[in-house]
């Protein structure tokens, strides 16, 4: 079965993208054929990878009325196990283009069902907000990862994102479950970092994941290459780091289907 990872917060400037674009590398590194999907407008994990004007098609072509077929806009990456379905700025009109149609919700499961088994694991970043593209993100998805800022006011907001989560859970997607929250840009030397930290952990528990993502500039850096951190800086703390969350992300998917096939033997 192939794991569906939506990473997904409202706050902008948390390390999603980031985490999308290292992560999927990360999984394609331990051997998973990954796709990693881009749902934000910005279209930031794109630009990661292409120029702007090297993508003609994206996202928007699949879930807009046009309904392109996913295939159509799946693009290869240096990495021979990581492709990337891109994103573009016309993604911003979807809100307003789906508004009242009644399969809206659903248009990204849909589309990732013809080519769903052709991978291990599917990446998919969100924009900064709960609207139609971040519920598409999450009807479609098996699990959720949440990335939080080790900063003040990290929490906040994050009961409206848990919130849409149950109601996703409700009703469109019962199978939806938060496979974790990691808190990146961590500072160690300030206090305000460690302070956060131990909030997080206080309110999150075991949902937290082990590895911490700190501040590094060779993160930063590595779109304007078009690298990923693991060809960009492959030494650097960042690409450890990344490792080491694709190490936990694996077990706790592997946990997970162990425990569903036990529930379904029962």
């Amino acid at each position: 079965m192939t794991a569906i990872i939506t990473i997904a917060n409202q706050k902008g400037g948390v390390g999603k993208t980031t985490t999308a674009i290292n992560l999927a590398a990360a999984l394609a590194l331990r051997g998973k054929k990954t796709l990693l999907i881009d749902l934000d407008p910005q279209a930031n994990s794109t630009i990661a990878f292409y120029d702007a004007g090297e993508v003609s098609t994206s996202m928007f072509d699949v879930l807009g009325d046009s309904r392109a077929g996913l295939p159509t806009v799946i693009r290869a990456t240096k990495d021979p196990l990581l492709f990337l379905c891109p994103g573009r700025l016309a993604l911003a009109k979807l809100e307003q283009a789906l508004a009242g149609q009644f399969d809206a919700p659903f248009r990204l499961k849909d589309a990732l069902a013809p080519v769903e088994k052709d991978y291990d694991y599917m990446i998919v970043d969100t924009p900064p907000s709960l609207g139609i593209l971040t519920v598409n993100a999450l009807v479609a998805a098996t699990h959720l990862l949440v990335p939080i800022q080790a900063a003040y006011f990290a929490i906040e907001g994050t009961d409206d994102l848990l919130e849409t989560y149950e109601r996703i859970r409700a009703r469109p997607n019962p199978g939806l479950k938060v496979l974790g929250v990691v808190i990146t840009l961590y500072d160690k030397r300030t206090n305000i970092s460690k302070d956060t930290h131990g909030q997080i952990r206080s309110v999150f528990g075991e949902v937290l994941f082990k590895t911490k993502i700190t501040k590094n500039v060779r993160l930063e850096e590595s779109p304007a290459y078009k690298e990923t951190i693991f060809t960009f800086a492959p030494k650097s703390p960042g690409a450890a780091e990344y490792k080491k969350l694709a190490g936990e992300v694996v077990q706790r998917v592997e946990e997970d289907r162990v425990a569903s096939h036990a529930e379904d033997a029962a």
